[in-house]
């Protein structure tokens, strides 16, 4: 047997830097084709069985943008609101001490562990025009619920653990030092949030609106039951998935899922962007 021989099955039978790699890389492998790929390449193939002509047809038609238009508008005010909020409620949580803050804390957590379909009945109730709160707002002439605005209504909702989980642990690790050390340079309170405690929080502030964002263009359970699902006017694009699967239209209801699915795609790969050249590069 040659050097070089002895050479290459010395090399062959060395351990690897990161033992079991290539079982643990074929294993995700599988598994991420088996739940994802795979479906996502049968919805991006299936509406094209209509062909072109049909399938531009049923992604523009009057309905279905308007349905798309609303999903993804709330969505995005959803987000826009939770972004802003989500870090008041993130920061009261790791900053301060107060009474049944557990229970605040546990309260945050509820869209998680609640049905989404049990969440909207609850919302449906409480904003409807005789609910506890949707009597007061009618009384001042603004309606909620079985509106566009009732849709946005869920879709913060269920997108607020997002946000504020994502931040949290980012506050935890923050300190107060910065903080400290801007006082004692004379910045002001502003200032302090502005230059120090906001950029560090960017990233995940964007990660957090991300997650709520993808979440509520696809939420369907919490939003049906308050959103009124009048056409052209409160249905939402998922809402329009279902009822097109009900008439056995697979091609129609594959389009309008190929359609949310770019869209959605292309913004998170927007915000991935921005993430990476905008707070990795700094």
């Amino acid at each position: 047997m040659t050097a070089a021989s002895l050479t290459a099955r010395a090399s062959w039978r060395s351990p690897s830097a990161l033992p079991g790699f290539g079982l643990t890389l074929g294993f995700a492998l599988f598994y991420l084709s088996a739940l994802v790929l795979i479906p996502l390449t049968a919805l991006a193939l299936r509406p094209w069985s209509l062909g072109i002509a049909g399938f531009v047809a049923a992604v523009t038609a009057p309905r279905v943008l308007a349905a798309l238009e609303l999903s993804f508008g709330a969505a995005a005010i959803a987000a826009m609101l939770n972004i802003v909020f989500g870090p008041i409620v993130a920061w009261a949580l790791v900053r301060y001490r107060f009474p049944l803050k557990r229970l605040v804390d546990a309260l945050v957590d509820l869209p998680f562990a609640l049905p989404t379909a049990v969440a909207g009945i609850a919302l449906a109730t409480l904003y409807a025009q005789t609910g506890w709160i949707g009597a007061p707002l009618a009384a001042l002439g603004l309606k909620v619920a079985f509106t566009p605005l009732g849709v946005v209504v869920a879709l913060t909702f269920i997108g607020l653990p997002f946000v504020v989980r994502t931040l949290e642990p980012v506050l935890a690790g923050l300190g107060r030092e910065a903080e400290e050390a801007s006082a004692t340079l004379g910045a002001t309170r502003f200032q302090t949030l502005r230059r120090v405690v906001l950029p560090a929080l960017a990233p995940a502030l964007v990660t957090g609106g991300s997650l709520a964002f993808a979440r509520a263009v696809g939420e369907y359970g919490s939003v049906i039951f308050i959103a009124g699902n009048l056409p052209m006017k409160s249905e939402i694009a998922p809402l329009l998935v279902i009822i097109k699967l009900e008439q056995y239209d697979y091609g129609g209801a594959a389009a309008i899922g190929l359609v949310m699915l770019a869209v959605s795609f292309s913004i998170l790969l927007a915000l991935n962007g921005l993430q990476y050249f905008v707070f990795a590069k700094r």
